[in-house]
């Protein structure tokens, strides 16, 4: 038996099909995050598979957690839509959304409104911990974290600048760049840097879960508060993924609730976030001439 289509029926099917095209490419879209890895490769895999697996069942869309290999390369993956979303530093939140406007911070962790750099020291220094910068520190060697890390650079580097008015560099014998968190701990606990800083949040996990002696590797000082991590999201997500999808990841993100997922972080809830929240690191950063 022959089939044919008269012109009106081969017009209409191909104005269906123009229509549906839209929705069938929306289905296929896969909303991609990162991190910046403050951590081991391996364990950031580990920590953010549930994240994704627990905001696909939440958002009817796959997620998938795509790694990068330095704090520069997650804002150059968002900045090219190789991921939509990310898990930032207060700093590289900074960069990603000045590097595309249009993006927002939508959540971060209720220790990010008032986070602090603990100043770590191997026990061999001698030095103890007060409420005042340790000048004693002076001469000897030093380490920062990441180089663009809020935590484990930018704002430990503000705070010696602000308190002995000099850079790091003069102040210390020695100052090197671990590359995250753990590295800084490590070095620290091994005597390769007598001082290091380190996000407060990274060096109490390592404590709890009994990676480092607390006693081998005391807290020294603590910075003031600062603002730091966020979620933060393409400013075209909404016109990729559906109307009110920023709203519905938001919501998604403050109901995670679970341990083991709020353990990945770590943190204990998530809270609304703005753009407006980190201007102060904004600033500071600009003063410390890391923004373009």
């Amino acid at each position: 038996m022959e089939f044919r289509l008269n012109r009106r029926q081969l017009v209409g099917g191909l104005a269906t099909a123009a229509a549906l095209a839209p929705l069938a490419s929306r289905a296929a879209e896969v909303l991609r995050f990162s991190a910046i890895p403050d951590e081991d490769a391996t364990k950031l895999m580990g920590r953010f598979t549930k994240v994704a697996e627990y905001l696909s069942d939440k958002l009817g869309v796959p997620v998938e957690f795509v790694p990068v290999k330095s704090y520069p390369a997650a804002v150059v993956a968002f900045r090219n839509d190789q991921i939509q979303l990310a898990w930032f530093g207060g700093l590289s939140g900074v960069q990603a959304r000045l590097a595309l406007p249009g993006s927002v911070a939508i959540a971060q962790g209720e220790e990010d409104a008032r986070f602090v750099s603990y100043f770590i020291a191997n026990k061999a220094t001698g030095l103890t911990e007060g409420p005042d910068f340790p000048m004693a520190a002076k001469g000897r060697s030093f380490t920062f974290g990441a180089k663009t890390s809020t935590s484990g650079r930018l704002m430990p580097e503000y705070e010696i600048r602000r308190n002995t008015g000099v850079a790091p560099e003069e102040f210390f014998s020695r100052v090197g760049f671990s590359g995250d968190h753990t590295k800084t701990v490590e070095l620290v606990q091994s005597g390769a840097y007598e001082i290091g800083a380190v996000n407060f949040t990274a060096y109490d996990d390592m404590v709890a879960k009994g990676q480092v002696d607390p006693a081998e590797v005391p807290v020294i000082w603590r910075t003031p508060a600062y603002p730091d991590y966020n979620f933060t999201l393409r400013g075209d997500a909404d016109e990729k993924f559906g109307a009110g999808f920023t709203e519905r990841l938001t919501t998604a993100i403050l109901g995670m609730d679970d341990p083991e997922i709020l353990g990945a972080f770590p943190r204990s809830r998530f809270i609304a976030a703005s753009n407006a929240d980190y201007q102060p690191i904004e600033e500071v950063a600009r003063q410390l001439d890391l923004l373009d």
